[in-house]
């Protein structure tokens, strides 16, 4: 054996060899020309042992920051929320730890019966009808509902709010330019931090597709959803809403002021950070819209006997249909991810998702509170649910702070340069009052 990692003999590789009809690996690769191949020796170091491997990799995993050894108000679109031990318990079950929707999936009633609950779940989260088997993230899914409304209404334009975040706006950018779709900007109140409803109104078009409003936005902001909602009421327009599922513990359903098609990162119901994935996205919408959805889909059945079981249904995706047909070529889902929102869900429920929905608004509100006590006022006036955005004149405090394991949020400037100074924080039901208070101290000790 030559490589401890590749267990191949001599004897292996010949057999090999002579089954494919060559007498070397020379031989193998002749038809690469010479002088695009690698001349000389690689500069790599020894191969380790096991031992000394596992000393090595576990002292590089040692200079990572777990959020468990930090105060962390980073948010931005990944939260720290508390996932309860028997997520990871079932995740880890043989049966299910594979990330992928088996082939002949019909043979894995289990695994499509995880995945039949988590949209029923969403369905019921978000009031809408029908919801798929998840997305790769809030990012992708949101830019497949553009598609949608695109398809749906044979548009090009798709009006998206300039406080929806702003990878999110990238990912949509790089679907349209492919496509020849036109994302037109709605801009944002520099006051309230909310999207005008009144420029929505304003910029709506014969070739508009859709519009895109996230709430709570970019900046924590709640916006008026059933205000704009009322707009676009009985208009052309798809209403995509991109919504946080724990706020939705408390705030109204999307159903209720008329979204069409609803999408959101599921990271918050029981995923870990992991340096941004993989995470969970989710999609959702109407009954008339149901064909139209990307992805795939659990059916509820009968077999020949009346029992009671799940298939994949409505697959309209390219690797089942012909592509011309299909509504996208996202070909997978996150079921692991999907798995870990659905137990999260059901060890909730209703009044468990509220409890925890209610405790990061007051915890959120209390730090506000007392931040803006401090001299350090909001950016805006509009309401917030679990972050806000405040001001900082010196942001080199937030690298003196980071030295002491507090993280106290992400600038904004380098997404918006016209709020210069900005800080967007983000807290949880896990930030306690202590740590609040510890950091109010070490950012007054900063200045």
């Amino acid at each position: 054996m030559v490589f401890r990692y590749i267990p191949k003999t001599d004897a292996e590789r010949e057999e090999m060899l002579k089954s494919i009809g060559k007498n070397s690996i020379e031989e193998l690769f002749a038809h690469i020309p010479q002088e695009v191949r690698f001349q000389g020796e690689m500069d790599l170091p020894q191969p380790h042992s096991e031992l000394e491997l596992s000393k090595k990799i576990g002292e590089l995993a040692g200079k990572n920051k777990s959020n468990d050894k930090i105060i962390s108000f980073l948010g931005g679109g990944s939260y720290d929320h508390y996932i309860p031990s028997v997520v990871n318990h079932i995740l880890l079950r043989s049966e299910f730890y594979t990330a992928y929707t088996p082939y002949q999936a019909e043979i894995s009633q289990g695994v499509l019966q995880t995945i039949f609950e988590f949209q029923s779940m969403i369905c019921r989260l978000t009031g809408m009808d029908v919801a798929n088997a998840s997305m790769y993230d809030g990012a992708t899914a949101m830019a497949e509902a553009a598609l949608v409304a695109v398809n749906h209404n044979r548009k090009d334009k798709i009006l998206i709010s300039e406080a929806v975040h702003p990878h999110y706006r990238e990912v949509l950018k790089t679907y349209a330019a492919a496509l020849e779709i036109t994302v037109e900007t709605l801009p944002f109140n520099l006051e309230t931090g909310q999207t005008d409803v009144n420029e929505v109104e304003a910029k709506l078009s014969d070739d508009v597709a859709g519009v895109i409003i996230q709430s709570p936005n970019f900046f924590g902001i709640v916006e008026n959803m059933p205000g704009i909602g009322e707009v676009l009421r009985d208009k052309k327009p798809l209403f995509i809403a991109v919504v946080d599922p724990i706020s939705l513990g408390i705030l109204n359903k999307p159903s209720t002021y008329h979204a069409d098609i609803v999408v959101g990162e599921g990271q918050s119901l029981g995923i870990p950070l992991s340096f941004g994935g993989p995470y969970l996205g989710f999609f959702a919408t109407t009954n008339k819209l149901m064909r139209k959805m990307p992805g795939r889909i659990v059916g509820e059945t009968k077999d020949k006997d009346g029992k009671r079981g799940f298939v994949l249904t409505l697959q309209t995706r390219e690797q089942h249909i012909r592509r011309d047909k299909a509504t996208s070529n996202i070909c997978s889902n996150q079921a692991l991810c999907a798995l870990a929102a659905s137990v999260y869900m059901s060890l909730m429920g209703e009044q468990g998702l509220k409890q925890v929905a209610t405790l990061t608004l007051q915890k959120a509100h209390y730090f506000k509170e007392k931040l803006a006590e401090k001299g350090f006022k909001p950016l805006f006036t509009g309401p917030t649910f679990k972050e806000f955005s405040f001001k900082l004149e010196d942001l080199g405090v937030l690298e003196g702070l980071k030295k002491e394991d507090i993280y106290l949020g992400i600038p904004l400037e380098k997404y918006y340069p016209q709020l210069k100074g900005g800080v967007l924080t983000a807290v949880t039901e896990k930030r306690s009052i202590e740590e609040m208070d510890t950091t109010l101290k070490r950012l007054e000790e900063s200045l």
